[in-house]
């Protein structure tokens, strides 16, 4: 895509976003045919992004939070886990998560993460808190949400726990 395309998109973007903000944003990094990266860089507010680097750390903290929603978006499907996200360690180049039986778990590659954003937004009219992990093409690896309580409120410890990260390591955030 040339410069003058990319541009045309993110005008677009900005302006589906300004009609739409609660919509999926995924459609139109599709629709636009630009990395979601770009799409979230788009949003006029509620993004902080940090440096890929804090992969561990964040990690390290968000498995002492509790439940939340541990979601990996493709386009061919949306997995979706709730509960703890489980402690990790490195072994064999791999920070490798320990759910146990039933438990969320895995290997993930840290020095694949270029970028993590902190999202605050609406989504189909909830109020909603994302840490979500990208590659350096721009593509989502991974996303976590900060759980609710049983009237569908985000969890208050979360979101503190959330915003303290976001501040942490903060940097500002591309296209807005």
């Amino acid at each position: 895509m040339s410069d003058l395309d990319q541009a045309e998109a993110i005008t677009k973007i900005k302006q589906a976003i300004a009609e739409k903000p609660d919509g999926v944003l995924e459609a139109l990094a599709v629709q636009h045919g630009v990395t979601f990266q770009t799409v979230l860089e788009c949003l006029p507010e509620g993004v902080t992004r940090i440096d890929g680097r804090h992969f561990i750390d964040v990690l390290t903290d968000i498995a002492n939070w509790g439940d939340v929603m541990f979601i990996c978006h493709s386009k061919d499907a949306i997995i979706e886990f709730s509960g703890p996200l489980p402690k990790g360690e490195m072994g064999h180049g791999m920070y490798n998560l320990h759910g146990g039986p039933g438990g969320l778990s895995g290997h993930l590659r840290p020095e694949n993460c270029a970028a993590i954003f902190f999202v605050r937004r609406l989504f189909m009219g909830l109020e909603t808190r994302s840490i979500q992990f990208f590659n350096a093409e721009g593509e989502t690896i991974f996303k976590i949400y900060v759980g609710r309580d049983r009237e569908r409120k985000l969890k208050a410890v979360q979101v503190e726990r959330f915003e303290r990260l976001a501040i942490q390591f903060a940097r500002p955030a591309g296209n807005a």
